[in-house]
């Protein structure tokens, strides 16, 4: 019998029928500098229309990590793609951009267009939430390389920010306080060492995921991450903001850092917030070290913005007005650019 592409492991005709799953949810992210459909090899997008003077592009990439292996082993793929969106378009607005435009990229061991409209609609969903578009992406299947249900996340986003707008760690000084927003959920950093301390306690992902607690684990593991990016664009235009900082991969200590230079210490007061409990569930079930908890996870902040003490109340209430909600955690003194966690 002579062999084809279908032999080899790859369908084009499920590829074709995912595409046409995913176009409605494509289209319900277009906005204002939109050309062209889905279809064509690139993605247009007319950034003329979109008001800016003086606009400098800044571009973001990244994925979801390991996350995706418990979407995967709980066939819950609903709300993984939201999570690659938060991921990219809040690091654009570490440099004070607002999101234009998103792209993806999908590679599956075996293409089912059912789990492919699940990933792209959550995908889209956080494409709206936070004003951008999705123009692009691309499915690829890896038969013979990943299993058949496994799969991988990549997105890719673009931005905008006036050029006397960029954000660039210049203008932080002693005395700035730091307004932290809060994450209810571990997003989608850290997981290799919360899936490694999940299977070393012999916790089942269907079990409750705390004494006494409605939610199972996987609830909690597979939690949507917030998407920050509109409620700091609208700081940003309201007021006087120094730095942003996203919080991923590396907790405060790691990312703080990024955007302060070198000429002050952020010292932070860990009693400020409440940690959400499945970090501490987490915790305890490998007898984590307090320090490597803070150097892994976000511990319940999932941006810190520094920003001039006088409008520090002004700033958590306009975040609080754009549904994110935000509190003063600590302040900025001299020093040369280290995280002081004080508990």
């Amino acid at each position: 019998m002579a062999e084809d592409y279908r032999s080899a492991g790859v369908d084009i005709d499920a590829g074709e029928e995912a595409v046409r799953r995913i176009v409605p949810h494509v289209r319900s992210t277009h906005r204002t500098g939109v050309l062209g459909d889905i279809g064509g090899f690139g993605g247009l997008f007319d950034l003329g229309a979109t008001g800016y003077r003086d606009p400098l592009l800044v571009s973001a990439t990244d994925g979801v990590g390991t996350k995706a292996e418990i979407a995967r082993t709980t066939g819950r793929l609903d709300s993984i793609g939201r999570d690659l969106v938060a991921m990219c378009v809040d690091d654009l607005v570490c440099v004070g951009a607002a999101p234009l435009f998103f792209l993806d990229y999908v590679a599956v061991g075996r293409l089912d267009p059912a789990a492919i409209e699940q990933l792209v609609a959550g995908i889209a969903d956080g494409c709206r939430e936070a004003g951008c578009a999705l123009i692009g992406g691309e499915m690829a299947e890896h038969p013979g390389v990943m299993d058949a249900d496994q799969f991988d996340l990549v997105g890719f986003a673009v931005g905008a920010v006036e050029r006397d707008g960029v954000l660039d760690g210049s203008g932080v000084v002693p005395g700035d306080a730091l307004v932290g927003l809060d994450s209810p959920n571990l997003r989608s950093n850290g997981f290799s060492l919360a899936r490694r301390l999940v299977e070393v306690a012999g916790r089942p992902l269907d079990g409750a995921a705390w004494d006494g607690a409605a939610t199972t684990l996987a609830d909690e593991l597979l939690a949507p991450s917030v998407i920050y990016a509109p409620a700091v664009v609208a700081a940003l235009a309201a007021h006087e903001v120094h730095a942003v900082a996203h919080v991923t991969g590396g907790g405060l200590p790691g990312n703080l850092p990024r955007v302060l230079g070198d000429g002050v210490d952020a010292v932070v007061d860990t009693t400020a917030w409440e940690v959400p409990r499945i970090f501490r569930e987490l915790q305890a079930m490998g007898g984590v070290a307090d320090d490597e908890m803070a150097r892994v996870f976000n511990l319940g902040l999932g941006m810190v913005l520094a920003v001039p003490a006088a409008e520090a109340e002004a700033v958590v209430a306009t975040l609080a007005a754009n549904d994110r909600s935000a509190r003063v955690v600590g302040e900025l003194v001299a020093g040369s650019g280290r995280v002081d966690l004080r508990r």
